[in-house]
């Protein structure tokens, strides 16, 4: 299985590919080789900013002799006129990296200012956000690493790092008793160490998970009122997450009703890019 950062260097790879192919013949036949200059990044609107770590492997790999010069971290809130960093060497190499550092760092942003608005709303509660798998095909580390930068939690990363026991699942599996304990004696065969969730539709399936000895419960669909029914019968026996159509509006009110974790696919499917441009200076 690959690492993160070999999965990040893959991106990076598809990245250059799909825009500069077989070069940026618009940069190439107008900007002589030996030119040199500097851009800086410009923030053009308030949010968190993600995303200057990966900028940096961007710049890195596309040609190790532009110089970095960095003034604001991930994490860091900023304002539209907020300079995050400078970079220097051959201006064709400047141009050439510019789209693809923009749209990693724009769509992390993003997502880190979303993450920063969602968890700001359970001020005050022990309740998480959690990210989801919904994610931009082939940038889940990337959306993932911004999702912490905002402050949120990540669930798993894969289908590789968790067992969750969804309602197909369930239904497949003939019940719950029957997939968990399937699940059980799968990690034992494989000698793997693997928490276990399971989605749960109704006070039925919540004793059922209970009996059966999960990590986790998700309560999927349910009202604030039903939650808080809930997370009074499960009494700390085992985690509870919320989820399904829980908005910025009504996450508070899942939050109240005690529950550890509220899983938000909005935080990456949905997310609007955080405006910047990276300018001559």
């Amino acid at each position: 299985m690959k690492t993160t950062d070999q999965l990040i260097d893959d991106l990076l790879n598809l990245a250059f590919a799909e825009d500069v192919g077989d070069g940026d013949h618009t940069t190439l036949s107008t900007i002589p080789a030996e030119a040199t200059g500097r851009q800086h990044l410009l923030v053009k609107e308030e949010g968190i900013i993600a995303g200057i770590e990966i900028a940096k492997k961007v710049f890195e790999k596309f040609d190790s002799s532009l110089k970095i010069t960095q003034y604001i971290n991930d994490g860091a809130h900023v304002k539209p006129g907020d300079i995050a960093f400078v970079v220097e060497g051959p201006v064709r190499s400047l141009l050439q990296t510019e789209r693809v550092m923009l749209n990693i760092m724009q769509r992390m942003s993003g997502i880190a200012t979303m993450t920063a608005r969602y968890q700001e709303r359970l001020a005050g509660l022990k309740t998480k956000v959690l990210d989801t798998r919904k994610t931009t095909p082939g940038m889940r580390m990337l959306e993932k690493m911004a999702v912490k930068i905002g402050g949120g939690e990540n669930h798993r990363i894969g289908l590789f790092d968790m067992i969750l026991i969804k309602d197909n699942h369930v239904d497949f599996a003939g019940g719950i008793p029957q997939a968990v304990n399937s699940a059980k004696k799968y990690l034992a065969e494989k000698g793997k160490d693997l928490k276990i969730e399971v989605e749960v539709r109704n006070t039925e399936e919540i004793l059922q998970a209970l009996e059966a000895g999960v990590d986790r419960i998700m309560l999927d669909n349910f009202t604030p009122e039903r939650t808080k029914e809930a997370v009074e019968l499960i009494n700390g026996r085992a985690e509870v997450e919320s989820s399904g159509g829980i908005t910025l509006e009504t996450l508070r009110d899942y939050g109240e009703c005690g529950v550890d974790f509220i899983s938000v696919g909005a935080l990456t499917h949905s997310v609007k890019g955080l405006d910047m441009s990276f300018k001559h200076c």
